[in-house]
């Protein structure tokens, strides 16, 4: 008997960096006589007949299956976990890498070939049921080196533009293809309230309009079947988009975390119903109307009682109210988390409404467990069913029984020329002016002598954030593409002159001089925190930059607004750049007015530390210090804000 799991969510992504993948063979064990030979009543079973109906074909599958291979359907491996053969033994229904879990060989081709010989291995199981690989495609497809970064949801939140979004869900959608992954674990649609969680980059904004809006968009373009696009018979989806993470993700009081050293991430909502309907549930509607029909829940709780085991927001409101049919897939071993006691986890989670377990490591114990609870009672064979034909019905929507393997005619587009000219867009609109005294910018051409300062102007890494290569990012050159230093080089003429120093450390007295702070990078509850000032290497970087220039400007590289107020007097400008991936030049274009400002504040910019949470919803009727540094929406530059007189708070 499997229980008394333990649960493992942070040290699985770093597993996932760090091991190497087995190769996927298929099984060598003589096969079951009780499940072989699909073709011992017809000669093409109905759900190959790429003619009949979607919904046909699937009900014509599950009549055929075991429950073996049902509960297969239901599981989802990490890539470095599964053994070799068991996919084909256990019919395991989905391949997952978790962040930084890249093949051996980081390159198209390598890719290529590990998610395609998993898929040999599903596709020789008895009845040929094809997996479903997934990613977390955050910000572009972040694990592959030569993708396409793209600004996090946070920069793109700033530019405010559907549009661009939904073009972005589609060049993402095509990089991914490439390499035989159809499935993205994004977007994030949830609506932070307090900017202390280390998630809150991975969302467009503060504000639920803003975040319905953007979410439906990079929705459709994730699964919009392009015109140039061969779709199979019965094809509706180009990528599986998964918003995430169902219910009040970022709505969470601080210090309620339940996994240590976070704060705030998997922590408890303590919110009423209305509450949470009103702040946080428009966005799944709205993704859900875009068609999406995929749809993972929170590792936090509400009011005590984890999301996954949440049966009324998941079956109830999810399922029943919003009419959802795709399925829903569990977080990285979240289900652990449901109980201590691991049986009593899976059933109360399955019977909560999970269809598909993301079930890192130890797959054959949860194998198990649900084999003993179906065989039991306490797992129902139509609560089963439910599940599996949820999941098939999406692998037809994809056109995997038809298209299983990857896209050769995509490889080119990988990290192509036309769509780094959309991520540098991206960057040029996500960017927010927030002073600009004495028109410091855009940078007058043909500036004798720049000084720029600060590690991350020449720090590709630095600029991307977490869920880049690795899953919690790092710095350095992890990623091709250009630097905001590089930029500024490409940008200026033969007569200026460019001198960079990390330390801001110069001699003599420039024109200008840039000084690049912020943030080095993190993801979820390892961002956390309950200060958000600036380093003091930061300010040193500043101040030092500011001691030999004339005019002077800061760039923040941050996934949240920074405490700043003490510093906003030394510089003429600052810009918030936010966490723009791997096009560094889109800066440089606006700086020296190729392109004009137009970002707006995602999220209110607090004055102070004390302040926090600040946000929309309770901003109302602060005055003077108590208010904002600058408020949600505040942007200057072209139709932008007018520029705020800052009180002496001193």
């Amino acid at each position: 008997m499997y229980r008394n799991a333990v649960f493992l969510p942070i040290l699985g992504f770093v597993l996932s960096a760090c091991v190497s993948s087995p190769v996927p063979v298929a099984s060598s064990e003589p096969p079951d006589p009780a499940v072989t030979a699909i073709r011992s009543d017809d000669q093409e079973p109905l759900y190959l007949d790429a003619d009949q109906p979607v919904s046909a074909r699937v009900e014509d599958l599950l009549g055929r299956m075991t429950l073996d291979e049902k509960i297969g359907q239901m599981t989802q491996v990490e890539k470095n976990s599964i053994q070799p053969g068991d996919i084909t033994t256990y019919f395991i229904g989905s391949i997952l890498s978790g962040g930084g879990g890249s093949p051996p060989h980081n390159t198209v081709e390598g890719w290529t070939a590990m998610v395609d010989g998993f898929q040999e291995e599903a596709l020789a199981t008895r009845l040929g049921i094809p997996l479903v690989y997934g990613v977390d495609a955050i910000h572009g497809h972040g694990n592959l080196y030569g993708a396409t970064i793209f600004p996090q949801q946070i920069g793109l939140g700033a530019a405010g533009d559907p549009d661009l979004v939904r073009r972005i869900g589609q060049v993402t959608a095509a990089e991914m293809l490439a390499t035989g992954i159809p499935w993205n674990f994004a977007p994030i649609v949830a609506v932070p309230q307090d900017i202390r969680w280390g998630r809150t980059y991975e969302a467009y904004g503060e504000d639920t309009d803003l975040v319905a809006e953007l979410s439906a968009a990079y929705v459709q373009g994730l699964q919009l079947l392009p015109d140039t696009y061969t779709a199979a018979p019965g094809q509706t989806l180009y990528i599986l988009a998964t918003p995430k993470h169902f219910l009040g993700d970022g709505g969470t009081t601080f210090g309620t975390s339940t996994t240590d050293g976070y704060l705030l991430d998997q922590g408890d909502m303590r919110l009423s119903e209305d509450a949470v309907r009103r702040l946080f549930l428009p966005p799944y509607q709205a993704a859900l109307e875009a068609g999406a029909m995929s749809v993972m829940p929170s590792f936090s709780s509400w009011n005590g009682v984890k999301m996954h085991a949440q049966e009324y927001w998941i079956t109830n409101v999810l399922k029943g109210e919003l009419i959802f049919d795709g399925f829903i897939i569990s977080d990285w071993a979240a289900i652990s988390q449901v109980d201590f006691d691991y049986y009593t986890a899976v059933v109360t989670s399955i019977n909560a409404g999970v269809d598909m377990n993301m079930v890192p490591y130890d797959y054959k114990g949860f194998i198990e467990v649900m084999k003993e609870a179906v065989q039991a009672g306490d797992i129902t064979e139509e609560r089963v069913d439910d599940a599996v034909r949820r999941i098939l019905t999406t692998k037809f929507a994809l056109g995997l029984f038809d298209h299983p393997f990857a896209d050769p005619d995509l490889l080119p587009s990988v990290g192509s020329d036309e769509h780094r000219r959309l991520a540098r867009q991206a960057v040029r609109q996500s960017l927010v002016l927030l002073k600009n005294e004495g028109d410091v910018l855009p940078i007058v051409d043909g500036t004798s002598l720049i000084y720029v300062g600060g590690q991350g102007a020449d720090d590709i890494g630095i600029q991307c954030g977490g869920w880049t290569i690795a899953w919690q990012g790092s710095a350095g050159a992890i990623q091709p593409g250009t630097t905001i230093l590089q930029g500024i080089q490409d940008r200026v003429s033969a007569d200026t002159q460019i001198e960079y120093d990390p330390a801001g450390m110069f001699g003599g007295m420039a024109d200008v001089g840039i000084a690049v702070v912020g943030e080095h990078p993190y993801a979820e509850g390892f961002g956390d925190t309950d200060d958000l000032r600036l380093l003091q290497g930061d300010i040193d970087v500043i101040d030092a930059v500011r001691a030999h220039s004339r005019e002077m400007v800061v760039i923040i590289l941050s996934g949240r607004p920074l405490i700043i107020t003490d510093q906003l007097d030394t510089a003429d400008a600052w810009v918030a750049a936010w966490l723009p991936g791997t096009e560094g030049a889109g800066v440089a274009d606006v700086l020296f007015g190729d392109y004009p400002f137009t970002g707006r504040l995602p999220y209110t910019w607090p004055r102070s530390n004390e302040q926090m949470p600040l946000n929309i919803t309770n901003v109302s009727g602060k005055t003077g210090c108590d208010a904002p540094l600058f408020p949600f929406g505040y942007g200057l530059g072209e139709g932008g804000s007018q520029p705020i007189v800052q009180p002496d708070c001193r």
